[in-house]
């Protein structure tokens, strides 16, 4: 890496902390380390982080508590969140607060690095594509800058929220397969993910619901097809 990427790595098991960050620092990364939400929180607010990996049940703030003040700052840092937990509800409940990926414990170093370095392309994917410019009914879409527009109201999406749509917006008026979208912005079509997509879903058509020209539909064992007037591709 040309320039080291920074890590902010909230673990309270202190022995698995510091595994953590001196792997990631042997595989290139910066990784500033935590014990705990409220020590996590304040260093986000001092320090400029380009991924976060919290564990879920720390003392003080939990990750969930965490993840959410942290979206209310910053939209589109990617989170990584670990686990002991495997219940359905807790997973779901990670992806609800904004997660982009999760991992049970106990898991292997190379599982967690394989999804870090997911996760970046993707994001450095999105940045380095041209942008595009959606008009959606009375809504416009700009990609660039995740922001949804009607008249003198702006609605900044989150990072899934604006790929998502994306995909919509690239295949208006068709159906936009559930399998390809599961792949291509969560690399994995497994259980977790696609209730995590349905999820959003639910939140893009009630950013969408001021248009009613405008609806996100459901295709039967298909996918998913956003109903416009207008689009551009």
């Amino acid at each position: 890496m040309d320039e080291k990427l920074r890590i902010l790595l909230c673990e309270d098991d202190e022995n698995l902390g510091m595994l953590l960050r001196e792997y990631l620092q042997a595989k290139g990364y910066s990784s500033d380390l935590y014990p705990d939400g409220e020590e996590g929180y304040k260093a986000f607010l001092k320090n400029k982080y380009d991924l976060c990996i919290f564990d879920v049940m720390m003392p003080k703030k939990d990750g969930f508590t965490l993840a959410q003040e942290i979206r209310a700052i910053n939209a589109e840092i990617p989170i990584i969140f670990l686990t002991a937990k495997t219940l359905k509800e807790d997973i779901l409940d990670g992806f609800k607060v904004g997660a982009d990926d999760y991992i049970t414990k106990p898991f292997s170093m190379e599982e967690l690095t394989f999804r870090i370095e997911a996760i970046l392309r993707r994001v450095r994917g999105k940045k380095n594509k041209e942008k595009s410019i959606y008009q959606i009914g009375k809504f416009t879409f700009d990609t660039q800058k995740q922001l949804l527009i009607m008249g003198d109201d702006q609605t900044k999406l989150t990072t899934k929220e604006s790929e998502l749509l994306s995909l919509l917006c690239a295949h208006a008026n068709e159906i936009l397969q559930r399998d390809f979208a599961l792949k291509t912005i969560w690399i994995d079509d497994n259980y977790f993910n696609a209730r995590s997509m349905d999820v959003y879903i639910t939140k893009l058509r009630k950013h969408l619901k001021p248009d009613s020209n405008v609806e996100i539909i459901n295709i039967h064992g298909k996918g998913y097809k956003l109903i416009t007037p207008a689009e551009e591709n």
